[in-house]
């Protein structure tokens, strides 16, 4: 899979990061310019993550996502369909609760988390809209949701360099650094084909979701959008 569309059959997905899991975090650290780091630290100030509470960290990967969360003391779920993730994430971290698990169809039961969260995962699911009536449905009444997604720059001049970079820089980068470096093609095709900030937050809103608001990160390159489930 080199050419992206929202169209995407979760298998060829899922395979597709089973290929990239052994130096996913690496290589995300080094094409964000580190700014990767950054995006975790606002994503985990944004969940409040507290002791005792239970976090869905969805598309979890090899869990560098959950840390955060655990360390806050919560009970945390890293949740993935890639098992090449999920198995890279429990040799690393082999005390957390590592689950597979279909976006669409999440093997939890009504009202179980305090917070669900997923991070630059949500445009990897083939259903948008089922995967956020999923995220609502397992979350407990007056819970919380935190997605943090690549998104569009909100300056022109900004938003035509980082265009450019996604499509020409990108791939090179991802060749020098990625053990699949056609996955990170798809992955700069599917920002581009993303919806907006917006869009994003109607579809929160058709899935059920209350108080709907988004923080531009780096200028618009990355959104968090909250939402919370109403009592």
């Amino acid at each position: 899979m080199t050419r992206a569309s929202l169209e995407k059959q979760p298998h060829e997905v899922a395979t597709m990061f089973d290929d990239v899991a052994e130096r996913y975090d690496l290589t995300n650290d080094v094409l964000s310019l580190g700014q990767a780091r950054l995006w975790r630290k606002a994503v985990a100030k944004a969940v409040d993550a507290r002791p005792a509470q239970k976090v869905l960290d969805l598309a979890a990967g090899t869990a560098t996502s959950s840390q955060p969360f655990a360390q806050a003391g919560a009970y945390v779920v890293p949740c993935d369909f890639s098992l090449g993730m999920l198995a890279v994430g429990k040799k690393r971290h082999p005390w957390m609760p590592f689950t597979a698990g279909d976006g669409t169809k999440l093997p939890f039961k009504d009202d179980t988390f305090d917070a669900v969260t997923i991070s630059f995962g949500l445009r990897n699911i083939q259903d948008t809209g089922a995967a956020l009536r999923e995220l609502y449905r397992v979350t407990k009444p007056g819970g919380r949701v935190v997605i943090c997604e690549f998104s569009h720059a909100t300056w022109g001049p900004f938003r035509t360099v980082y265009e450019e970079y996604l499509m020409r820089a990108l791939p090179p980068v991802a060749r020098a650094v990625s053990s699949n470096p056609d996955a990170y093609v798809y992955l700069a095709e599917s920002i581009r084909s993303w919806p907006d900030q917006p869009a994003l937050a109607a579809l929160l809103q058709d899935a059920g979701w209350a108080k709907v608001a988004w923080r531009n990160l780096t200028g618009g390159v990355v959104a968090l959008h909250r939402g919370f489930k109403q009592v």
